[in-house]
């Protein structure tokens, strides 16, 4: 049996990308999943597939209120939560001096408070359960992308407040970690980027060399089971960090067509 079998996690960020493959490997690692996105097909799509395994939860992470109640009803449904996975951001490239207030504001709502919501309502349940918090963060923290400067300050913000809830939540016995993910294919991330952005990111990575430090960007797949196998650690060991990077030389996706159209 699992090391994870039977126990409860919370996913922000749930219904695409990265979440998405985060929940289906806890659920096949035998936990059960709350499954924390905006409302929309692709959550109803997750809890219709995955069935009894996850209870699909609509929450915008950037309300304190929403945060709460998502939290309080997980809670309530599985009886206990074991583990918090912050998934939930923001992640969408703007110059700096061109970014609006709205653009702005949501980083910092989905990417910083969104997850001090999630963690501070859920405390007094991974206090119960001797529970683990583990928030994803970029490689952008250690080399900021230019046009990603806000979203790489954010996780580097998150960091610190893992930091330091790790020391202040150690004597409850809660273990708090960091997955600094690097390039991974398939994310949601720039569905909504228009085709103008694209252009102007990825011209601007591959200039400055970021395209190649990314490398080839590994499967969701393998990023999953690298969640998956920190969580699973024995309770007398922490992960305070664990990066987890492309290892192919290579480029990510979207600088591959633009590289190939101005060779």
């Amino acid at each position: 049996m699992h090391e994870l079998a039977g126990k409860v996690a919370i996913v922000t960020g749930a219904s695409k990308g990265m979440g998405r493959h985060f929940v289906t490997a806890l659920v096949a690692a035998g936990m059960k999943v709350a499954c924390l996105a905006r409302a929309s097909a692709e959550l109803d799509a997750l809890a219709a597939e995955l069935g009894d395994a996850v209870l699909a939860i609509p929450c915008d992470v950037a309300s304190s209120d929403q945060a709460s109640a998502a939290i309080a009803a997980a809670a309530a449904h599985f009886g206990r939560i074991d583990v918090v996975v912050n998934n939930a951001a923001i992640y969408h490239p703007f110059a700096f001096d061109t970014g609006s207030d709205e653009i702005i504001r949501a980083h910092v709502d989905v990417n910083v408070l969104g997850v001090a919501w999630i963690i501070r309502a859920a405390i007094p349940h991974l206090r119960a359960a001797q529970g683990q918090i583990f928030t994803i963060s970029s490689e952008s923290v250690r080399l900021p992308f230019p046009m990603l400067a806000l979203y790489a300050a954010t996780k580097a913000a998150v960091e610190t407040l893992s930091e330091g809830l790790r020391e202040e939540l150690r004597s409850d016995g809660i273990r708090v970690g960091i997955l600094r993910s690097g390039s991974v294919s398939g994310g949601a991330g720039g569905a909504s980027w228009s085709d103008e952005t694209k252009a102007a990111f990825y011209t601007k990575i591959l200039s400055t060399g970021h395209a190649a430090m990314s490398g080839s960007p590994a499967t969701p797949e393998s990023m999953a089971r690298a969640l998956v196998a920190a969580l699973a650690l024995p309770r007398d060991i922490s992960v305070d960090l664990i990066e987890v990077r492309a290892a192919q030389a290579g480029l990510p996706e979207g600088a591959k067509a633009v590289a190939g159209a101005s060779a």
